[in-house]
């Protein structure tokens, strides 16, 4: 046994993911340790990956007329960005489709949860082919590399694999690749902005040769860099707090502000001037590639389509300096955008992870989704977060069919979230508000009836998601018997649940030790013999470790209970009985996380315990090596104002 002080401040980091009920009461919130620098950097490397794909299929669908094309993408996307600042200033406790679309009605927020699983698939599918991609191009000459990109689905497959085999451990920090790769970056599209900016010219620009009508189908065929919008608003339950704020009326206003503007501003401009410089190619292609006809021009930038940013390095590096020089460049745009791309394709998969326990949480989906793995994953979600965009990979011709699939689920994902904030008229929202949202609904709205009549494979794409999630959520609501009543408003009132948590007794003591229980231990029986003698109040904490991050929505007090979980039940209540006999006063304290030591140095800061007990870990090395030892991260962040004993 040894008992000795830590020497840090406490934190949480990483902690997205905690749903702490004392006892039947709560008082705990979750701990807001993503600063807007970090939130920035996470939404950079979802929706910055947008321009990789974009330009190339924009030049696809339009040709040298794709330009104004391009300039409506982003249009849309600032349009898009700006309804996402209001929607996080109103939304502190995470404001994604599933959380605002609730307050319409749960049915809406299901539809709403499902596009957004839609465009999750597609985006780990997309981005995982698209990495592949960006290495790959240019080492044709390679035998191997030949190999994997004349059979690129089935190595997108393995990539996946892979990503899900990562996941099956429930790594944390699973965003820390996209925060590291964000300013590298930022350095690779301003050093392409910069190479380029000399060879800009109008001289190549073509009229549009289509209708409007066939002009808008176009444009919708493109509006790929909507992508990312969500994950921002899903990440507010866990910003840091605007200063001036507490817990208990939270406001991230101006940290959601300073995440999502500089973002939103490169993503626009960024993907404006590059689209330009592509469109600038055929100046430096006679020099470069020998290439002086129109047709050859365009079948080479055609054929670059899916790694469009690294053909730009590669041509107008070479014509601004040499060959070499185009060649190495090229290599490092191609390796800097796979990591990043195969960042997004993994926070794609965590993110469908979570959102389908969440979800399974809120009884939607059956309860067979949330049985956990040794790891604390959900093993039926991680299955369905890898299946599917493998799935939707082998069934997909070639890049620009699976590019196709994608909008169709982000759009309306975003199309249901602002068109229930247009008429939600309980958040706080002032009327100019609702005029954003409501314009910004109908054109979104058109958008997704046009992807759903001119992409009739994608319509089919969405419409099995929605098929197969509503069909899973009437069989989970049949086996549940729950059945659907009309009440007045006060009886409403009467059931609510925080109503018997406002009537609980709150006890004052002395003194107050918490034991972290981990199995019936020695150290529970060391924490009742001290909690007699110091006639102290003890508390036992139960923390079930549970590997998911998706900040979608507040975390409400009862939601989880120890009573349903057999081993923090059997743990919980013998210590209940045994302290009844012992006249020790226990609180039983259960909390649902992804980060177990996160949790407890929030619980013991929070319920401002004087002792702090924990046993000994005898974790593997291999899950010390993923997660983190529990001892070891508490010890190193307890506050020097709770003594620490650690009892083996």
């Amino acid at each position: 046994m040894h008992l000795r002080r830590a020497r840090r401040a406490v934190e949480s980091p990483d902690n997205k993911m905690a749903e702490p009920v004392l006892g039947q009461a709560a008082g705990v919130h979750r701990p807001r340790n993503l600063d807007w620098k970090r939130a920035a950097a996470l939404l950079y490397g979802d929706w910055g990956t947008s321009k990789c794909y974009v330009i190339g299929l924009a030049f696809v669908a339009a040709g040298f007329s794709s330009l104004p094309i391009i300039l409506a993408v982003c249009a849309v996307t600032g349009l898009v960005g700006i309804n996402y600042i209001v929607i996080c200033r109103h939304f502190p406790e995470g404001g994604g489709v599933y959380s605002a679309a609730r307050s319409q009605g749960r049915l809406l927020a299901v539809v709403g949860a499902l596009l957004l699983v839609a465009d999750l698939t597609v985006t780990a599918a997309l981005s995982g082919w698209s990495a592949l991609s960006y290495i790959t191009s240019g080492g044709e000459q390679i035998v191997w590399i030949r190999f994997l990109r004349d059979h690129i689905a089935l190595t997108t497959t393995v990539v996946l694999l892979f990503l899900g085999a990562i996941n099956y451990f429930g790594p944390k920090h699973s965003g820390s690749l996209a925060i590291a790769l964000a300013l590298p970056t930022v350095v690779i599209v301003v050093a392409l902005v910069a190479l380029s900016a000399p060879h800009l010219t109008t001289h190549f620009l073509q009229p549009r040769h289509e209708s409007l009508g066939r002009l808008w189908v176009q444009f919708v065929s493109v509006i790929l860099a909507l992508s990312g919008a969500e994950s921002i608003a899903n990440l507010t339950g866990v910003m840091k707090l605007d200063p001036g704020s507490t817990p208990d009326q939270p406001r991230v206003a101006r940290e959601s502000l300073k995440a999502i503007v500089p973002v939103a501003i490169e993503v626009v401009f960024a993907t404006a001037l590059l689209g330009w410089a592509m469109l600038s190619l055929p100046s430096v292609l006679g020099q470069t590639l020998h290439l002086t006809g129109a047709a050859e021009v365009s079948t080479a930038i055609e054929a670059r389509k899916e790694d469009m940013l690294r053909f730009i390095g590669e041509q107008f590096g070479a014509a601004t300096f040499s060959p070499a020089f185009g060649d190495t460049f090229g290599w490092i745009v191609g390796i800097v955008f796979f990591f990043l791309l195969l960042s997004a394709s993994n926070t794609a998969i965590v993110a469908l992870i979570g959102l389908l326990y969440m979800v399974t949480r809120d009884g939607e989906m059956p309860r067979q989704f949330m049985r956990l793995n040794r790891h604390g994953v959900p093993f039926l979600p991680l299955l369905i977060a890898v299946g599917l965009p493998i799935v939707v990979v082998l069934a997909a011709a070639d890049f620009t069919a699976l590019a196709g699939l994608y909008a169709i689920g982000v759009v309306g994902a975003i199309t249901v979230n602002v068109g229930s904030c247009a008429v939600n008229r309980t958040a706080g929202f002032i009327w100019y508000d609702h005029v954003l949202f409501g314009i910004t609904f109908v054109i979104l709205g058109a958008v997704e009836f046009t992807l759903a009549h001119t992409k009739p494979d994608a319509l089919f794409f969405v419409t099995c998601v929605l098929i197969g999630g509503l069909g899973l959520r009437a069989y989970t609501l049949k086996r549940s018997g729950i059945t659907t009543l009309t009440v007045t408003r006060q009886v409403a009132e009467m059931v609510s649940p925080t109503l018997v948590a406002t009537m609980q007794p709150r006890l004052e003591e002395g003194q107050r030790i918490m034991v972290a229980a981990r199995g019936i231990t020695p150290v529970l029986s060391y924490a009742l013999d001290e909690a007699q003698l110091r006639k102290a109040s003890l508390y036992v904490v139960f923390v079930k470790e549970i590997a998911v991050y998706y900040g979608a929505g507040p975390v409400r007090a009862g939601r989880a209970r120890w009573q349903e979980d057999s081993e923090a039940n059997a743990i919980l209540s013998l210590m209940l009985k045994l302290g009844c006999e012992l006249a020790i006063p226990v609180m039983p304290v259960y909390a649902v996380s992804d980060d177990a030591a996160a949790t407890i140095l929030d619980l013991a800061a929070t319920l401002g315990v004087d002792f702090l007990m924990i046993g000994t870990s005898h974790r593997l090395t291999l899950t010390n090596l993923l997660r983190g030892n529990v001892v070891t991260n508490i010890a190193e962040q307890l506050p020097d104002t709770i003594r620490l004993i650690i009892y083996g």
